[in-house]
Formats: C-alpha cells, sequence, structure tokens
C-alpha cells in the first residue's frame, strides 16, 4: 500500500503592507504618468529645474553676442552679427508750432558761449507758461539754436556773436526793448543773474512795467517766489516781465523742439548802440579764491595723487578751482574748506575732473548736482570710474604732466 507523499509546507513570500499603500497612494497634484511607474523609479527620479532648461536653451539657440568697436556703427551691432532683427530705439519726437497763439520770451546768458544749466532752467520755466495754450517759446542769445532745439525752444533769435565777449548790458536791453515792441510777446523771462537781472530791470525801467524777480514757481495763473523774511510771495496774475530763480525749475529732458531762426520783416537788432560805460570789460579772477559752490570746473585731488606740484600747476592750467576727498583734506594738503563731500561741500559745477579719487559714499554724495564728471584712476572699478562721464584708466602722475605739455602747445599755437 503506497503511502501519500507528505505534505510540504508552502511559504508565500511576505509582502510589505507599506509598500502596497504606497503604490495605491496618489499624491495630490501628481502627475498620471508616474501612476505607470515603479513607485521607486517614481520616488528616485531627479527633479529638473525648468528655469535651467529654458536658460540652455536660450544660451544654445543665442550665443553671447561679441562688441567688436573696430567695424562701423551698423556692423558692430550685435543683432547685426546674429541676423536677429531687433527693434531700434524710438527716436524723439519733434515737436512743431507752426502757428503758435502767442509767444514766450526766454533772455538767455549763454556765457561763454555755451548753455548754463540756469539757462536750460528758464527755457522750462518758458515752457510751463507756452504749452497751456499753444504758445511758443523764443530764445534770445549769442549762437545758433541746435543746442537750444533739446532744450524746449520754438524760435530763435541770434544776437551778434561780439556781444558774447565783452559786458555791453546796453546792447542786449535795447535788443529787448526792440523784440518786445516787434513781437508784443506775453511774457519775457530773464536768468535770476548778474547779467539777466540787469538786462531785466533795464528793460523794465525802460517800458516802466513792473519787475516779478526771482521766481521759484509758475503757472499761467500764478507767480510764486522767496521774500526776504522768508515767506513765500505769490502773484495771482504773472507779470509780462520776470526773473527765474536759480535751480528752481528742472530742466527739459527728452524733448525735441524746432529751435528755428525767427523770421523778422526787419532788423530789430542794432549794433550800433554804444555802452556808457567806458572801457567795461570782465576782470580776471583766481579760481581758488572762489568757493566750491560757487566755481564752476573744479580740479580734484584723492588719495592717488601724490605728485602736488603738476595738481597745482594743472590748476593754474586749466584756471580750475582746486579741490579734494576727505582723505587729501586730512593729510593736510588743502584746506578743510576745499572738501568735497557729505561732510564737506555739495557741489553744482559744470565740470568736475578727479585725479586719483576711488569714490566713497560720502564724496559721491557731494558731486550729485555735477553735469560732466571726468575722472582719472588706475582701478577700472573704482566707483568714480563708474559715475564719471569720461573715463581714463591711468596714473594720475603720469596724466597731469601729459596735459599741462599739450595746454601749453595750444596755447602757444
Amino acid at each position: 500500500m503506497t503511502q501519500p507523499a507528505p505534505i510540504r509546507p508552502q511559504f508565500r513570500r511576505r509582502v510589505d503592507p507599506r509598500a502596497e499603500r504606497a503604490a495605491r497612494t496618489v499624491l495630490a497634484g501628481q502627475r498620471p504618468r508616474l501612476l505607470r511607474q515603479p513607485v521607486a523609479a517614481a520616488v528616485n527620479e531627479r527633479r529638473r529645474d525648468p528655469r535651467a532648461l529654458r536658460a540652455a536653451a536660450l544660451i544654445q539657440s543665442q550665443p553671447r553676442p561679441r562688441y567688436d568697436w573696430t567695424r562701423d556703427a551698423a556692423s558692430a551691432s550685435p543683432a547685426a552679427a546674429l541676423g536677429v532683427g531687433v527693434a531700434a530705439v524710438p527716436a524723439i519726437p519733434l515737436q512743431v508750432i507752426a502757428e503758435p497763439a502767442y509767444l514766450v520770451l526766454a533772455m538767455l546768458d549763454r556765457p561763454g558761449g555755451e548753455v548754463s544749466e540756469h539757462d536750460r532752467q528758464v527755457i522750462a520755466a518758458a515752457r510751463l507758461l507756452a504749452d497751456v495754450g499753444g504758445g511758443a517759446v523764443v530764445t534770445v542769445c549769442t549762437g545758433s539754436g541746435e543746442a537750444l532745439a533739446e532744450a524746449g525752444s520754438d524760435r530763435h533769435v541770434a544776437l551778434p556773436d561780439g556781444w558774447a565777449d565783452d559786458y555791453v548790458p546796453e546792447r542786449r536791453a535795447a535788443a529787448a526793448s526792440a523784440l518786445m515792441a516787434a513781437l508784443s510777446p506775453r511774457h519775457i523771462l530773464f536768468p535770476d543773474s548778474p547779467d539777466g537781472a540787469d538786462v531785466a530791470r533795464r528793460l523794465a525801467a525802460a517800458a516802466g512795467e513792473r519787475l516779478f524777480t526771482g521766481v521759484q514757481s509758475l503757472g499761467p495763473d500764478r507767480a510764486t517766489r522767496q521774500s526776504a523774511g522768508g515767506s513765500l510771495e505769490t502773484g495771482h496774475r504773472p507779470t509780462r516781465l520776470m526773473t527765474v530763480a536759480a535751480d528752481a525749475f528742472a530742466p527739459l529732458d527728452g524733448v525735441r523742439h524746432e529751435a528755428r531762426p525767427f523770421d523778422l520783416e526787419t532788423s530789430v537788432v542794432e549794433d550800433e548802440v554804444l555802452p556808457r560805460l567806458g572801457g567795461a570789460r570782465r576782470m580776471s579772477v583766481d579760481p581758488d579764491a572762489l568757493s566750491l559752490s560757487e566755481t564752476d570746473f573744479i580740479l580734484s585731488a584723492g588719495n592717488g595723487v601724490t605728485d602736488w606740484r603738476s595738481f597745482a600747476d594743472l590748476g593754474e592750467a586749466l584756471g580750475a578751482t582746486r579741490a579734494g576727498s576727505r582723505v587729501v583734506c586730512d593729510a593736510g594738503h588743502l584746506p578743510r574748506e576745499r572738501q568735497v563731500g557729505a561732510s564737506g561741500t555739495v557741489v553744482s559745477a559744470r565740470c568736475y575732473l578727479a585725479f586719483g579719487i576711488a569714490g566713497a559714499p560720502q564724496h559721491l554724495q557731494g558731486i550729485t548736482g555735477v553735469r560732466h564728471v571726468i575722472a582719472v584712476n588706475t582701478d577700472l572699478h573704482a566707483e568714480m570710474i563708474k559715475r564719471a562721464d569720461l573715463s581714463i584708466v591711468a596714473d594720475a602722475q603720469a596724466v597731469m604732466p601729459a596735459l599741462i605739455r599739450l595746454i601749453r602747445e595750444r596755447r602757444h599755437d
């Protein structure tokens, strides 16, 4: 009799209940494609950064542009090198006032043949009066009106160039009186400067009209100035003759007007007006005798200057007022009143030539109002180099004698 085979125990593979629950669990926001993958593969998949993928694709599709200054402007463009069309920077539209309803005259100083900041502020004040009812701004000064187009001038009356050489206020006052009679302007504005205020008072006395001086805010129905006691004086109707205070109006930027020559039927500017003052001329002034807040040209030195003899000679050759940083004044190379910066004097010169100045924050705060900054420094990454409009990466001790030689050669020529 055969005996039955012994029953062997069957061992079942043990299943981890946690793995089964993990396989059946669908996380919130998980994509359905992860359900078709093993749990281990989904867990071990490396997460990819979409921003890095886009950056890599952009680098592959657009190689880094190379700037080649040896070519002309058209071929040196990065877009032209890559063959990619880039939208050009939109040009400032030309504002043309063909038939103005009225005229506003701006009698400018234009010292030395250059348009000063005060002149630009006078034009900006004139625009506030002209833009209300379709008027036009007419600038009156020596030289052409090309430099005045970006300042907001619609028409320009050019005075004889010889008038800028000598101080003859009688000529300018006579020309302003003739223009006042020929053009009948609604307002005539002058800079509240020694020259401009002098001509304005002469014109007011000759015309018998009131002069509102030192205007600090202006509108079609008001004009405000600060009295001697500090209180504000407001005129509810702007007078015909006014002088504009310095730094009261911001010069216009990003505008372009015609500034075309004004066509006059007869010449109202007579060159035969003779001065009543004999031998009137401008006296030369020592630049170092001027205050840093009043001068237009400053030659400044920093810790990088060691040749002080050349620094003094360069200041004399350029006719610039010498100044320095705090380190220079602390060392005794210049007096304390010549220190430029937040802890010294805040300057607003037209040109600031800096030698060996790194550009500390307190020093940069002192030159925020400067129009043109030229920096000479050996450090390409200096803050003063970044602030400057024109930079020379060289040693100050080598640049100063070279400038002195160049100035002397030009004078002999």
